[in-house]
Parts: structure tokens; C-alpha cells; sequence
């Protein structure tokens, strides 16, 4: 009897033990379940202002001496890349290797930077840089803008001797040579009249055109070329009207010039030269560089005492 007793009470002390095993079993996946929840309702939420601008943020740009970052810049021959060969040894110290690219013109510079060929140019003035973009996006939608970085020096544009060798002596149906492009002969004429040659219709100022003269007493025929051409063809004309890069480049000095523009004309505050780079790079920690290396006491000394007056540093 005892015996059947003791049968019994082990069976149901087993038959409990099983119960229980599959009470926790069917309670873990519930669990696991309202965990797996959570985390997806974790996982799903909105990522704060912060998170995002994480996830966007680009690291910037690095290098340092021992890891250098080449950085290809056009520039006119003169004064351009001479100014730029000064800074040379500077941007190395930081990490910087300055390759510079020479250009004789004044479009290449500017469709090089645009396709990602260069990455600055140093050769133009402002309201060219602004006519370029002008005219590019209306033939090329997808044109991103160039931009300045830093403004450096102003370059006189200054009349120079050709075939006559005074103002004065001038005759009558002279031939003149100016830049073709519109800043350029617009600065040009006004220089002409400055120097009593021709006179302008009231107004028209840097957006003068030779059809806006409106006194021509030697009849002097404006002989329009490419800026980079006048200086070439002096032997041609009786005065050519040329750019202090472009005069310095043929070797002109300023016991060849008649006229120049005053370091205080509307010129000098409108077409200083500048560092041009691709919209929304102007922040770029090697542009930072090239803008305090150019800019400094040491730069502008070279430009007072190489060019004597024909380039003027603006800063």
C-alpha cells in the first residue's frame, strides 16, 4: 500500500514538473516577441537634427608635410604665376604641393576650373569672372559658377607707345589697339579719354563700347583684338591700350607708356585680381591656405618691388 503511494505521489510530482517546462515555454516567444518590438520601434524612430548632420558631414580635408595634397592652379605667366612660384615653398610647409599650370589666355583658365582640370585659377578680375559665367550658362545649363576666393593685386592698364612715340604727335585716322573682351575695352576707351583722345556718351562709363564714342576728332580707328594680341602687335598700330600682365609679359616697361589708369580710378576698386575656385569651395582648408599665404607681408612686398607700380597689391 505504501508502496502504490509512494507510485503515486512521484507521478504527479512529475506531471507538475512538465507542466511548468511547457508554461515557460509558451511564455518565452511572447516575450521575445514585445522585445523584438521595442527594438524595432527603437530602430524606426525619427533620427534627431544632429544624427543627420552626422551622417551628412564629410571629414575635411587632410594633409600635413609628410602627407601632401596637390593643388593645381592656372595662371597668366605674368604676374600671376610668379606671384604664385613666391608662395611656393610656404604652401609646401603646410602640406601643400603648388603645381601651377601656365595658360596665355583668358578662356581656357576658366573652362579648365569648371570641368575639375584645375582647381583654382589666378588670371581675371571680377566683372570678367561674372560676364564668363554669364555666357556660359546660356549655351551650358549644367555651367557651375566660378567664384572668387581672395582678391590680390590690380594690374594698371596703361597706353602704350606703337608706332608713335607721343599722344601729341598723334595723326589723324591713328591706329589703336584695345582688348576685344567687354571689360577690357570698356577700360580702354575711358583711358583714351582720359588722355583727351576720344570722348564717350555720358553714362555708359565700363560698359562703354567703341559705338559710344561720340567725339573722335583724329578720326582714330579702335582696332579690337584679343587681349593677349596687343601687346604683339605694337609694330602694327600707332598706340595699343594694354594690360599690365599682358605689357609685362612682352617686356614693356614704364618708360614705354603715355597713359596709365590712376591707382584710385573706378578701375582700381572694380578689377583688382583675384584667386577664382568652384562655387561652395571657397572654405576648402587648402583654399584657407592659399588665401593667407598669397595675402601676406611677404607677397606684398615682392609685388611693390618686382613690378614698380605696374601690378599694385590690394590688401
Amino acid at each position: 500500500m505504501r508502496k502504490n503511494r509512494f507510485v503515486l505521489i512521484s507521478f504527479f510530482i512529475v506531471f507538475a514538473l512538465i507542466l511548468t517546462g511547457c508554461a515557460q515555454k509558451a511564455v518565452t516567444p511572447a516575450a521575445t516577441t514585445e522585445v523584438s518590438s521595442a527594438a524595432t520601434e527603437v530602430s524606426s524612430a525619427e533620427p534627431t537634427a544632429e544624427e543627420k548632420d552626422a551622417e551628412v558631414e564629410e571629414p575635411a580635408a587632410s594633409f600635413s608635410k609628410e602627407n601632401p595634397l596637390t593643388l593645381k592652379v592656372g595662371a597668366s605667366p605674368v604676374p600671376h604665376a610668379e606671384i604664385l612660384a613666391e608662395i611656393k615653398d610656404d604652401l609646401a610647409e603646410v602640406g601643400i604641393n603648388l603645381e601651377i599650370v601656365e595658360f596665355t589666355d583668358y578662356v581656357l583658365p576658366n573652362t579648365a576650373l569648371e570641368d575639375g582640370s584645375l582647381d583654382a585659377n589666378f588670371f581675371q578680375h571680377m566683372p570678367y569672372l561674372d560676364d564668363f559665367n554669364e555666357a556660359q550658362k546660356k549655351d551650358n545649363a549644367d555651367w557651375k559658377d566660378l567664384v572668387p576666393m581672395v582678391y590680390t593685386h590690380f594690374e594698371p592698364m596703361g597706353i602704350y607707345k606703337g608706332k608713335a612715340t607721343s599722344l601729341a604727335d598723334l595723326k589723324e585716322g591713328a591706329k589703336i589697339a584695345v582688348p576685344n573682351d567687354p571689360t577690357n575695352e570698356a577700360r580702354a576707351l575711358l583711358l583714351l579719354e582720359k588722355n583727351g583722345l576720344i570722348k564717350i556718351a555720358e553714362g555708359k562709363g565700363l560698359e562703354a563700347t567703341k559705338l559710344d564714342i561720340v567725339e573722335n576728332t583724329k578720326n582714330i580707328e579702335i582696332v579690337e583684338l584679343e587681349a593677349a594680341q596687343v601687346a604683339l602687335s605694337l609694330q602694327d598700330v600707332d598706340l595699343g591700350v594694354i594690360n599690365g600682365n599682358y605689357a609685362l609679359s612682352a617686356g614693356l616697361t614704364l618708360d614705354d607708356v603715355l597713359g596709365v589708369e590712376d591707382k584710385d580710378s573706378e578701375a582700381a576698386k572694380k578689377y583688382a585680381n583675384l584667386v577664382a575656385v568652384r562655387i561652395g569651395e571657397e572654405e576648402l582648408p587648402q583654399f584657407i591656405a592659399l588665401k593667407e599665404a598669397i595675402t601676406s607681408e611677404k607677397v606684398k612686398k615682392f609685388i611693390e618691388e618686382k613690378y614698380k607700380g605696374s601690378v599694385l597689391p590690394v590688401f
